[in-house]
């Protein structure tokens, strides 16, 4: 949603200023404040698998970080949206993260990953866009409802260029530098 600078300068303080309750997290994505409770067991299994196929499989050293504040552009250019993907991987870069205020640009993140959860349609459209702008390589989204593993790639003018879809307990290939099927048996 495009705003007049005023109103995203007004949201982004906003923003900033605000106390989440307990028990949730906020997000601004887009010009909209996105406050979802913490996920469920699934959600986290979901994470885990990958996390670890990542680390076991990959041929050099990742990093990850659960629930990483990323600051990223927005549809005009300016970084207005701060979002918090479930994981954010690193490749080769192993100090990116010692040091990082707890809104880091995305400069030098190679992967974020979504698993959905209460609000889909938002990591589905509006976080994909929004990783696209911040020019994150690799998008990874989990989608629960459609039973899918989703990887976006070559992010260009604010959205992924292409997509590759494997069904649950099917394999989705995780091209360079990650080179590896990720098995997605165990989200069924």
């Amino acid at each position: 949603m495009a705003q007049d600078p005023y109103t995203q300068k007004l949201l982004l303080d906003w923003f900033v200023e605000l106390e989440t309750p307990e028990g949730f997290r906020a997000e601004l994505v887009e010009g909209e404040f996105v406050l979802t409770s913490l996920p469920d067991g699934h959600h986290a299994h979901c994470i885990s698998r990958i996390v670890g196929q990542l680390l076991r499989r990959s041929d050099f050293d990742v990093q990850f970080s659960g629930n990483k504040g990323l600051k990223l552009r927005n549809a005009d250019g300016h970084p207005q949206d701060h979002v918090i993907p479930d994981g954010t991987i690193v490749a080769r870069a192993p100090r990116l993260f010692r040091g990082a205020p707890p809104w880091m640009p995305c400069e030098g993140v190679t992967m974020v990953l979504e698993v959905t959860f209460t609000r889909p349609e938002v990591d589905r459209v509006a976080k994909r866009r929004s990783y696209a702008r911040g020019g994150i390589p690799f998008y990874l989204l989990v989608d629960r409802d459609a039973s899918s593993t989703t990887l976006f790639i070559e992010p260009q003018k604010g959205d992924y260029l292409r997509s590759c879809t494997a069904a649950f307990g099917k394999p989705l290939v995780l091209p360079d530098p990650f080179s590896f099927d990720l098995d997605t048996t165990a989200f069924l």
